[in-house]
């Protein structure tokens, strides 16, 4: 009979094998199981879950901490019956830092060398040959400076950037101007190339909208990889309608798998990418997870504990 157990629920059951196979090995002392099979929820100490059903982490008593398999916790949020006075631990390792800084440089480069036009071109058979600034002549603006968004915005300065960050703390990386809760405007006046890593809470979900997209120069691009509930589509499409944004790069949107025939499938002015920004595999996510749930078991120090309505 399993003792201490570790429950684990992921959508996929594919996926969840394989994470379960990286799990076991590293978590000695514990019984590791997909949430179906366990049949003694007082053993579980542990849950490791990403959009985990509603109502199943209050089914755990003794319950010491969750594990989100990424950098959010709105997934776990989102279940009003969360038990509140157990923490979450968010997952940010190195890898996906480093993936998520790979995918914002990836993507700030293409918009910023005008990669779209360039496609475009090539599809028409045109030799569609124009020059770019350099990128100390293109302002870029994080939204929402936590540990990805630093990460990010100090990749970006490195490539010669003039890069500004938001959150509403107003602190950042040495070297990142900043902007606090009042100062929104004035970064998006100044933001040439728009990108969203805030965490989803009830005072970011639709933030990108008419209003918003509205205070950005006219013809500048957005990037988002943060959570689908941060933009208002329709606003959106009207703002590529009307060149209010030139190109929008989307990551995450608002219903998952991204449903056949929605408009930014065949949109010219969409690139759409099927949230791999920072997608972390099992072998280096399963290290740092276990590792966090070691230190927490033994009273160590885990940078990424919150609780549930902590702020940006």
């Amino acid at each position: 009979m399993p003792g201490r157990i570790v429950a684990v629920s992921m959508p996929r059951p594919d996926r969840m094998e394989a994470w379960i196979a990286e799990f076991r090995p590293l978590l000695p002392g514990f019984t590791v199981l997909p949430a179906s099979e366990v049949r003694d929820a007082g053993a579980v100490e542990y849950a490791i879950v990403w959009k985990p059903p509603a109502g199943l982490l209050k089914g755990y008593p003794n319950l010491k901490a969750t594990v989100s398999v990424g950098a959010g916790i709105d997934h776990v949020a989102a279940d009003a019956e969360y038990p509140r006075g157990v923490p979450v631990i968010k997952t940010i390792g190195p890898d996906m830092t480093l993936r998520m800084q790979e995918y914002v440089c990836l993507h700030v480069l293409r918009l910023h060398r005008d990669q779209p036009r360039l496609e475009a071109a090539q599809r028409r058979g045109a030799w569609d040959q124009h020059s770019t600034p350099t990128a100390r002549d293109r302002r870029v603006g994080i939204l929402g400076m936590g540990h990805l968004g630093q990460a990010a915005a100090l990749a970006l300065a490195g490539f010669g950037f003039d890069v500004a960050g938001w959150s509403r703390s107003g602190r950042g990386p040495e070297g990142i101007a900043m902007f606090g809760a009042e100062g929104l405007e004035a970064f998006l006046a100044r933001t040439d190339i728009l990108v969203c890593l805030l965490p989803l809470t009830a005072e970011t979900e639709g933030i990108l909208d008419a209003r918003t997209l509205g205070m950005l120069p006219k013809g500048a691009c957005l990037v988002n990889a943060a959570r689908g509930g941060h933009l208002v589509e329709e606003d959106l499409l009207a703002a590529l309608a009307s060149g209010q944004v030139s190109h929008a790069t989307l990551d995450v949107f608002a219903v998952e798998p991204l449903p056949a025939g929605h408009p930014f499938w065949s949109h010219p002015q969409v690139t759409v990418t099927p949230h791999v920004a920072s997608l972390i595999d099992p072998k280096s996510g399963g290290r740092v997870i276990a590792g966090n749930i070691l230190d927490f078991e033994a009273g160590e120090e885990v940078r990424d504990l919150t609780w549930i309505g902590r702020g940006y």
